[in-house]
This record gives C-alpha cells, sequence and structure tokens, in this order.
C-alpha cells in the first residue's frame, strides 16, 4: 500500500503515505476483532489507508487546492484499486510489482548517501522496523532513525518523483537497488529477530523483485544475474536449513536431498548470464561459492580452496565483518584453525565487529577444535551475548553444553593408564 499510496500523492509525501497505511492497520485492529474480517481485506485497509491520506490533506490549508484536479484523480485510483482487489487481477499485481520497483528506485536516487537510501528502501518499501535495520547494518538505532529522517528531507527538498529512471539513469541507482535486494534476503535468510531463523516471505519478495529487474531488457545487467543467481542457490537450501524444532543446521548436518534441485537450475542460467561483460562484482563472487556448495552432493568433497581463493577476491573488494569472518571459516577448512585464528585477528575492530555474533561462534568453534575450552567458552559467551534471534541462542547455548562434555572427556582419556 505504500508504494501506490506514494506513486499517487508524489515521492515528497512519502511520510504522508506512511502514517496513512499505519492509521489503516491500526482501525483494522481496533475494529476487526468485533466487526469481523472483510470480505477484501486489502481493499478495505487500502480505501481507509486513501480516505486518511485525503483527509490529512484537506486539513492543510496550504493545500486547499489540492481539493479539486487532485482529488478526484486520487478518488479514481481508489475505486480502480477496490475493484481490481475484488476480481484479483493477475494485471492489477504486476502494477503493485511495478509501484513497488518505482519506490524502490525514488528511495535509492543518487541525490541520497547510499546508506540512507538502503536503509529508507528497507523501512518504507520491505516494512522493516528500525531495530531491524540497524541489526542488518551492525549500527546503532539512533543513527539509522537519523539517516531515515535525513532521507525524508532530501526527497522533499529535492522533487524527487516516484518512478522508475530511464535507461541512462539506471547505472548511478542500480547498484543501491541491488544491495537493498540483497539485504532484503539476508534477512529472509538468516533474520536479524523474532523466534524464527527463517522468513521464507522475505526471500520469495528479494526472488521475485531480482526476478522483475532480470525480465526487464535495460536493468538486466550481469550483476543483476549474479545476485540472482546468488539468492536462487541459497534460497533452495532454505528446506534443509533447519531442523524439525526450527533450530540451525550448519552444512555439514543439512540433509542435501532436501535442496530444491530446480531452484539451483534456475540459479546456474542466471549464473551463466551473469557471465556477460567485463564487470566482476562481489554477487558474483558470491554467487560462485553459493554454486560450488550447491552442487557439492556432500559436505567431505566441497572444494574449499576454490572457496578460499574466491574468498580472497571478495575480501579486496568488500572487506566486511562478515566477508572476512566467512574467509577465516575457509581458511581454517583449508589451513586448520591455527590459520583460521589468525585469519580473525588479522580483521580490523571496530564497532561493527564487536556485535557481530558469528565471529565470536567462528573464534569459540577454532578454539574448540584445537582442544581451548576455556578460550571457546569465552567467545561462545560472547556470541550469546550478541545473538539476535531465539535460534541464533539456542545453536550457541548448544555449542556451550557440548564444550562441557568435550573437556571431560578429552581430561579422561589423557588420566586413563597407558
Amino acid at each position: 500500500m505504500v508504494p501506490r499510496l506514494t506513486r499517487i500523492l508524489g515521492a515528497q509525501r512519502l511520510a504522508l503515505a506512511e502514517d496513512a497505511v499505519q492509521f489503516a492497520m491500526l482501525q483494522a485492529l481496533e475494529l476487526w476483532p468485533y466487526d469481523g474480517v472483510p470480505e477484501y481485506p486489502s481493499a478495505w485497509l487500502s480505501r481507509v489507508a486513501y480516505n486518511r491520506a485525503l483527509d490529512v490533506l484537506r486539513s492543510d490549508r496550504k493545500l486547499r487546492y489540492f481539493e479539486d484536479e487532485k482529488e478526484s484523480e486520487i478518488r479514481k485510483k481508489i475505486d480502480e484499486l477496490q475493484s481490481a482487489n475484488e476480481r484479483g487481477l493477475a494485471g492489477f499485481s504486476q502494477e503493485v510489482a511495478d509501484e513497488k520497483l518505482a519506490l524502490i528506485f525514488t528511495c535509492c536516487h543518487p541525490v541520497l548517501p547510499r546508506a540512507a537510501s538502503v536503509a529508507l528502501t528497507l523501512k518504507v518499501v520491505c516494512g522493516f522496523g528500525v531495530a531491524e535495520i540497524a541489526r542488518a547494518f551492525l549500527a546503532t538505532e539512533v543513527s539509522i532513525s537519523q539517516r531515515l529522517v535525513r532521507a525524508k528531507k532530501l526527497i522533499r527538498e529535492q522533487g524527487i518523483r516516484c518512478e522508475v529512471p530511464s535507461p541512462a539513469q539506471l547505472p548511478e541507482r542500480l547498484d543501491a537497488v541491488l544491495e537493498v535486494l540483497y539485504l532484503l534476503f539476508t534477512e529472509g535468510y538468516a533474520a536479524s529477530s523474532g523466534d524464527s531463523l527463517i522468513k521464507n516471505d522475505l526471500c520469495e519478495e528479494a526472488i521475485r523483485l531480482g526476478e522483475s529487474l532480470a525480465e526487464n531488457s535495460a536493468m538486466a545487467q550481469p550483476e543483476v544475474h549474479a545476485l540472482l543467481a546468488l539468492m536462487l542457490f541459497q534460497a533452495a537450501r532454505l528446506p534443509a536449513r533447519t531442523d524439525e524444532f526450527g533450530d540451525l543446521l550448519l552444512l555439514a548436518e543439512q540433509d542435501r536431498s532436501l535442496w530444491d534441485r530446480a531452484m539451483i537450475h534456475r540459479g546456474l542460467l542466471h549464473l551463466e548470464s551473469a557471465a556477460a561483460g567485463e564487470k566482476l562484482s562481489t554477487y558474483h563472487l558470491q554467487a560462485e561459492v553459493a554454486a560450488i556448495h550447491a552442487n557439492t552432493d556432500e559436505f567431505t568433497s566441497t572444494n574449499w580452496e576454490q572457496i578460499l581463493a574466491l574468498y580472497d577476491l571478495l575480501a579486496e573488494k568488500q572487506p566486511t565483518p562478515v566477508v572476512l569472518t566467512n574467509r577465516a571459516v575457509a581458511v581454517a577448512q583449508v589451513h586448520g584453525p591455527v590459520e583460521g585464528l589468525a585469519a580473525l585477528a588479522m580483521i580490523p575492530s571496530d564497532e561493527q565487529l564487536t556485535r557481530y555474533p558469528f565471529l565470536h561462534s567462528a573464534e569459540g568453534e577454532f578454539h574448540r577444535r584445537l582442544g581451548h575450552f576455556d578460550d571457546a567458552a569465552r567467545c561462545f559467551n560472547l556470541a550469546l551475548e550478541c545473538a539476535r534471534t531465539e535460534p541464533e541462542r539456542r545453536f550457541i547455548q548448544k555449542k556451550l553444553a557440548g564444550l562441557g562434555a568435550e573437556s571431560i572427556a578429552m581430561h579422561k582419556g589423557k588420566s586413563a593408564p597407558q
């Protein structure tokens, strides 16, 4: 509803669109438990949101002129929306998809700083809360809130329109759009909050939007295909990524017969399309890593040397805590846990790093493999403090519980008569 209302009101009234939609949601929470859910819930919500936006505009004396021609236009759009929702037309679904892409490109306008663009898109298009965005960026909620306020102010001041840009304007916006889709998918693949590790709807939405880009001849750049391939490879593993209790299963523990082979095949087709041109993006490298895992029948057969070589290239292009931690894991697989610890020690320390639970977890795992149980426990406890979801906490708690049993077994082995 936010993209559609923004398209009608104009990007300068983005905050009004958000507020109107929130008002409609609140009305539903208050009325539906007593009046019952209407026959067409989405149409009901849309009409309430649109009427709320009109009421706010009417109340502003500076916008009295809006009540004539513009109100008539919005009323027409409301009627179209009501009719389309009730008939469930496929064309309407495509129109909504186009409006969502238009709003994504609006939020990713080059006049906005990249970090602000991505945060704003996650907030208004993807429905993320400030806390979720902060966890995705490994940032504070205060800094994210400030980014959002500044971004909306720039949109108003610069008179940015809500539209998909022309082919000539695409290069300066496409990178930010792809970053949004990447973060949207990442939040679905490894949720940063809540009781579930996986949010399938976010993964599906990121893939759908990626396919919309890939189907447009002007937008179907190699990096678009590379990101889509990466998402498809990762999504193919989702059915095996958790156990029956929703707890995390590592690659070595997953039942690979549950992986979606059709989705892997689609990923390979997009990876082939991504090979066009001379640009090597970070999505190309990540997709290659994901393809190696997706096409390996057993964990013990994984080509870690090739994966490490790809992470070496990726670390040069994108030396983030996540990339460098994953590279350290590959180093440990190829050269052993001592080298893995050395690779972790080389990661520059900053505030983001201290909030990343999987760095502490990786360090704990390397110490565990070396028999350094006290150091392993210290690291796992740090990871537990940073854990963002209940499945993450349970996973780390299992690691801590397992340390005690391993330590006892090792001491018994050392004290046994020779």
